[in-house]
């Protein structure tokens, strides 16, 4: 079965989706976030079977998200290495991980803590307004058309 593409849509949202909108991709994401970053620790991980892993590593080099390095080259192995554009996915990753730990947790609580580098502290991601510094979540803001948003269609 084909997988719809989306990165033709004037849509943010979409092309996001396009590259990393494969249920696995994400979790691979997390895994190199979190320092597995070799091919067996992957798989091992996520019990994902080695050709939908190859295929997912090789789309996620292929859009500039990981980066392929050798660590040996007797015989050749490759580990995989978050870009700035692959980090920048990370940022994604931990707002869904606060929603996660909001409403799926349950009374375990959450699976994992964020420690924030800055203070040193326990804490999760909070979105904030990159002017003003208030928060921002979805009920605080109007969507505009963008420069990038496709034209309106002529009326007849």
């Amino acid at each position: 079965m084909q997988r719809t593409r989306f990165g033709d849509m004037a849509c943010s949202i979409a092309r996001t989706l396009d590259v990393v909108g494969e249920p696995w991709s994400p979790l691979i994401l997390r895994n190199v976030y979190v320092g597995m970053t070799r091919f067996e620790q992957i798989q091992q991980d996520l019990g994902i079977s080695r050709k939908v892993l190859a295929e997912r590593l090789r789309w996620l080099t292929e859009n500039g998200v990981l980066e392929r390095q050798e660590y040996s080259s007797r015989p050749p192995r490759h580990e995989y290495v978050l870009t700035a554009k692959g980090m920048e996915l990370c940022d994604l990753l931990l707002v869904m991980a606060r929603w996660g730990d909001r409403w799926t947790a349950g009374e375990a609580g959450p699976p994992v803590l964020h420690r924030h580098h800055a203070c040193g502290e326990i804490s999760h991601v909070e979105l904030r307004c990159a002017v003003c510094d208030q928060p921002m979540r979805a009920a605080d803001v109007d969507v505009l058309p963008g420069p990038g948003s496709l034209p309106a269609p002529s009326s007849p």
